[in-house]
């Protein structure tokens, strides 16, 4: 099951304004929450244990997990070791996420904790760590991986970096999160603020976006909001997307009639095995309606991200609903029915042969 999360920094807000942010996230079905206790500023450890434990068991009550951002200097500030992580349990943490890691024999041993707690491992490094600590035999089903986040602008991981380094993790049956950025949030933690984001190409994209790509890679599980505090507005239109099939928002064109406008938005669609370089080709419409007439009423030049549906004229393909992949000249025989969203026309790319797909106003 792939799950949504939200991140909260109790150093940077009061309790209660978290609270309330949890309450509305777990409404919406959020199940993850990230945070850090690398940038807590707490001056004991009792503080530091008070302060993030009331929050966690609130966050517990509402039935979502938090996984909290540690290093081998937090473990020396709070005075615990990699052998005992009672301090975690303590907290009521499900799991805690090594931004930096040891040197793969203790992530090994604490994957073996008896309190169950999660090991969440930095993905985003490219380099044989997962590797290491596997090879000291590590505990795979108390082990995550999660991408770090950039909040200075131009910082974020390029695309191919980011596949490479999400297949080291997804090849290994490990469970992979990755970070969106709200336009609307404030607050990361810390004191630079330029959009929180794994992939630098997300930083300006709408969050929607940002987690249909993510999870059309099909090498992310869960995708964690960064930055705190993301509006309602964004947290509903988060939790809308299908996470598990691609959902193209469309426009269609207002001259549409009742039958084509229904084979777009209520017709299950899939792109056929033998897929062309031109066409995403969705074929059981034209088997469904092939007694219906499609009268031409849209016939122009055809646009890469444009929605197609064949007139009578095509004969045994009438019905036979499209998406455009590269510009083209109509043949006079092809409705353009609508139209894809514009920051949505790159995620075309993620269809693969038999596919299934779906489009949504």
């Amino acid at each position: 099951m792939r799950n949504l999360g939200i991140s909260i920094y109790p150093s940077n807000s009061s309790k209660e304004r978290i609270k309330d942010y949890i309450s509305t996230a777990s409404i919406y079905g959020y199940k993850r929450i990230f945070t850090c206790l690398i940038s807590s500023q707490e001056n004991t450890v009792e503080e530091t244990i008070e302060n993030f434990k009331e929050i966690v068991e609130f966050a517990n009550s509402k039935n979502m997990e938090v996984v909290a951002d540690v290093e081998p200097d937090v473990f020396k500030r709070l005075g615990i070791s990699f052998n005992d992580l009672y301090i975690f349990k303590e907290m009521g943490l499900h799991g805690i996420r090594l931004d930096i890691g040891f040197s793969g024999l203790e992530e090994s041993i604490m994957s073996f904790n008896k309190y169950g707690i999660k090991i969440e491992l930095n993905m985003s490094n490219g380099t044989k760590y997962i590797d290491n600590i596997l090879s000291y035999k590590a505990n795979t089903e108390n082990i995550l991986g999660c991408h770090n986040f950039y909040p200075h602008v131009y910082t974020g991981l390029g695309y191919e970096h980011f596949i490479k380094c999400s297949k080291q993790f997804k090849d290994l049956g490990i469970r992979t999160a990755a970070f969106v950025n709200s336009k609307e949030a404030k607050f990361g933690p810390w004191p630079v603020n330029e959009g929180l984001c794994t992939l630098e190409i997300h930083r300006d994209l709408p969050i929607d976006v940002q987690a249909k790509h993510l999870f059309a890679t099909g090498l992310i599980d869960d995708v964690i909001i960064a930055n705190q505090f993301a509006s309602e507005e964004e947290l509903k239109t988060l939790s809308k997307i299908n996470k598990n099939m691609l959902e193209f928002k469309v426009e269609l064109n207002e001259d549409i009639p009742e039958l084509e406008r229904k084979i777009v938005l209520e017709e299950p669609h899939f792109n056929r095995g033998d897929v062309s370089d031109y066409l995403v080709r969705s074929t059981q419409s034209r088997v469904k309606y092939k007694d219906s007439k499609f009268n031409p009423f849209n016939i122009v030049d055809i646009k890469r991200g444009d929605i197609l549906i064949e007139s009578s004229l095509y004969k045994r393909y009438a019905g036979e609903l499209q998406i455009a992949l590269k510009d083209m000249k109509n043949t006079g025989k092809t409705n353009v029915v609508g139209r894809i969203a514009e920051d949505e026309l790159f995620l075309l790319d993620y269809i693969e042969p038999w596919m299934k797909f779906s489009f949504l106003i």
